[in-house]
């Protein structure tokens, strides 16, 4: 298939690593335009076999756990060692007036600006799933360009947010510190396919409620699966704690 300019210009620049460049990339692959969309299809085909190293992440809980504070934590413990981030969050309304990019840098103050980062929101629209519908072309394109880790935070809209499986190497579901009757969360079709439960805010006032919830998450979780049940931590993205664990446990899943 004979490439378009556009595409071939924006095919170098994605490979050479240029955020501008993957910027417009993704802006192709959500528009709805035909044209836009023959183009979109040329440059992920073209993209789709650049990216095989990059870890890709997703996040999923529901709103106002903490999935935006833990990123930025995680995100910038991941710069301190090295790597190149790319964060792709998906927003329940419309991205066009500024509101969700504006308060992505507000929750993310480490990696908004940081060379080796790439902050993007999209609205999931009338998406159903908790992502947008190009989040899957999205994640394409950053692992071209050359990122190590991408990062998808879902809407957190329930049990639909399980459509992001496919899409992610591994698959993390933040509880807050009692967060309610962990039997009837285990309900959720969400935790038959997470990779790692981890209780939020363990600090403070808050820690001996997050380690509670902890244990009764992973006891439950034990129970219903015969002792083959994801792995369930507490961490503290205000300190820090929790962080190495996590990684470790996302690096030995990736490897295998």
């Amino acid at each position: 298939m004979t490439q378009s300019p556009r595409v071939i210009e924006l095919t170098a620049g994605v490979l050479r690593g240029n955020r501008s460049a993957l910027a417009r990339a993704i802006t192709l692959a959500e528009s709805e335009l035909a044209l836009d969309r023959t183009d979109a299809m040329s440059l992920i085909e073209a993209l789709k076999t650049q990216g095989g190293k990059a870890i890709r992440l997703g996040i999923t809980g529901a709103p106002g756990v903490g999935k935006s504070t833990l990123i930025d934590a995680l995100g910038s413990f991941l710069l301190d060692r090295g790597k190149k981030i790319a964060v792709l969050t998906v927003d329940p309304s419309g991205v066009h007036n500024g509101g969700s990019i504006l308060g992505d840098q507000i929750r993310m103050q480490h990696l908004a600006g940081h060379e080796r980062a790439f902050v993007r929101s999209s609205s999931a629209g009338v998406q159903s799933g908790g992502v947008a519908a190009a989040t899957e072309h999205s994640i394409t394109l950053c692992a071209a360009a050359g990122y190590d880790v991408v990062i998808v935070e879902t809407v957190g809209a329930g049990q639909t947010e399980r459509s992001i499986r496919p899409m992610v190497d591994f698959l993390l579901l933040l509880v807050s510190p009692g967060a309610g009757d962990e039997v009837q969360a285990l309900k959720l079709g969400l935790l038959e396919v997470v990779d790692l439960v981890a209780i939020t805010k363990a600090d403070g006032a808050l820690q001996p409620l997050a380690e509670q919830t902890q244990s009764s998450y992973q006891a439950a979780l034990t129970l219903r699966s015969g002792g083959q049940s994801a792995p369930v931590i507490a961490i503290s993205a205000a300190e820090g704690r929790g962080l190495d664990a996590l990684w470790q446990q996302i690096s030995e899943k990736v490897r295998r």
